[in-house]
């Protein structure tokens, strides 16, 4: 049985999140231990807790140490099962993060499979749905993959009670997936969302927007949505003929509109100054499942401290090269050869 140590670098729940999606596809047994350790709140919490649930549930696993707070976990994956799942988180608890953990099974398996999530669609912790559905679906797509994912409610920190759903057609043929260079500019696109909070915060942040990048106001929208609880997200995409970033900030009480702007706007201003392809988080979640497909290569900033735990936990289960070359101090390419 191999043994990870939850706690290597980074230590947080990706981790434990890629674990259990590798133990899924090479059906190889593990115990974690020391989870979470790097956070202030170690252990399993609901949305870790609802993810070692649906991987244990898809893939007809026998698990211990599955309780919140635990930190260590045993896994032993039999056959992965695909089919129609509805999982609930029960809190503001990541949807997005629970599907990261088992849609690689699933793009694998040897059905169509249809998932159902319930819980947090946008906080802070995680990637928000349309980070999920315009940057990451259409490049897992690519590799050979159909996947639609749909929200059907809202649901923001610390309410919750959101969904999305995804369907899987898993992949009869994977691809390479080359992301050295962004291609043409195709178009760009802003959003401020709002649930049960007055419009003028979100027009105060376009304004920001349009203020600090020189975007036309005709490409910023102000978008009300219904939720259990009240929220604020601004959601910048930049789309390119090879791939389409979305930059993110969440409104927090006591902190004014103009500065939620602000932090998006020196996210989305940072790649626009770049050269690289792909951005900070995607470069993250692209690594498994180029790693588990075709393979492929990548420009990106120099790796965060997440990729590189990222990196480290896949390399314990597979047997891939993953490559990474600097090129300077504001860029690197990333080479998986799978």
């Amino acid at each position: 049985m191999l043994t990870i140590d939850g706690s290597h670098n980074e230590g947080g729940g990706q981790i434990l999140r890629t674990a259990l999606a590798l133990s899924l596809v090479t059906q190889t047994p593990f115990r974690i231990e020391k989870i979470r350790a790097g956070r202030k709140k170690p252990g399993l919490l609901r949305q870790h807790l609802t993810a070692v649930k649906a991987a244990a549930e898809i893939g007809r696993a026998t698990v211990s140490g599955d309780a919140i707070g635990s930190q260590e976990l045993t896994f032993t994956p039999r056959a992965v099962e695909p089919g129609d799942y509805k999982f609930a988180i029960g809190t503001a608890g990541s949807t997005t993060l629970v599907l990261q953990t088992v849609l690689p099974a699933l793009m694998r398996a040897s059905k169509p499979s249809r998932l159902t999530i319930e819980g947090g669609t946008h906080n802070a912790s995680a990637p928000p749905y349309e980070f999920i559905a315009k940057s990451f679906v259409p490049l897992a797509n690519r590799m050979g993959a159909q996947i639609e994912a749909t929200i059907t409610r809202y649901g923001f920190f610390p309410a919750g009670g959101g969904q999305i759903v995804v369907s899987i057609e898993p992949s009869k043929s994977w691809q390479v997936l080359d992301l050295t260079k962004r291609g043409v500019s195709l178009g760009r696109q802003g959003r401020a969302i709002i649930a049960n909070l007055s419009c003028d915060i979100g027009q105060r942040e376009l304004k920001a927007v349009a203020a600090k990048l020189s975007w036309d106001p005709a490409c910023l929208q102000v978008e009300q949505v219904e939720s259990h609880g009240p929220g604020n997200v601004i959601l910048l995409e930049v789309e390119h003929e090879h791939i389409t970033e979305v930059f993110v900030g969440f409104g927090e009480r006591g902190l004014p509109a103009e500065s939620v702007a602000e932090h998006v706007v020196q996210e989305a201003r940072r790649y626009l100054a770049s050269d690289v392809a792909v951005g900070e988080y995607l470069a993250d979640q692209l690594l498994l499942p180029l790693a588990l497909g075709k393979g492929g290569a990548y420009r990106t900033y120099p790796l965060s401290r997440h990729a590189q735990t990222n990196i480290h936990t896949i390399q314990q289960f597979l047997d891939v090269p993953i490559r990474v070359t600097s090129e300077g101090s504001r860029a690197c390419r990333i080479e998986i050869c799978a």
